[in-house]
């Protein structure tokens, strides 16, 4: 059984500039950011009604910026240094460390099996992948 996860986690590694890496980026982005989001990045996740700030318009990142897509800032929201008032205090988990602390614990089912991973590079490829994917989602 743990082979089989081992194996599907090993699998679903993004491969940025592929296919593969575009899906990774969907996959990120509608399990850590649709649900305040909306699929569509347009700021209406099925959870917008309960928040005290409404969630941006994620297709309006480069058209707010001169039609430059961010990249290094949206980085830095998505793996936490940069701090967004609507993603609350430092006491809420920040995406970063989260893809990190999963990273990690793939990294340890790993190398049960002899397999050695970068949990760092690995997380980083996550964000990437979702970066990616919210460039793909802004307006022209």
């Amino acid at each position: 059984m743990r082979t089989a996860v081992l194996a599907a986690a090993l699998v679903s590694l993004p491969v940025l500039g592929s296919a593969q890496g575009e899906d990774a980026g969907r996959r990120e982005y509608l399990n850590s950011c649709a649900v305040c989001h909306g699929d569509s990045g347009r700021g209406d996740g099925p959870i917008v009604a309960s928040l005290k700030i409404a969630p941006a318009d994620l297709t309006k990142i480069q058209k707010n910026n001169s039609g430059v897509f961010p990249f290094g800032r949206v980085y830095e929201v998505v793996d936490g240094r940069k701090t967004i008032a609507a993603h609350g205090s430092r006491d809420m988990p920040v995406w970063g460390d989260r893809f990190k602390e999963k990273s990690a614990e793939l990294a340890e089912l790993a190398l049960r099996f002899g397999i050695s991973i970068d949990a760092e590079a690995f997380a980083r490829d996550r964000i990437l992948a979702l970066i990616r994917y919210l460039s793909s989602l802004q307006e022209k």
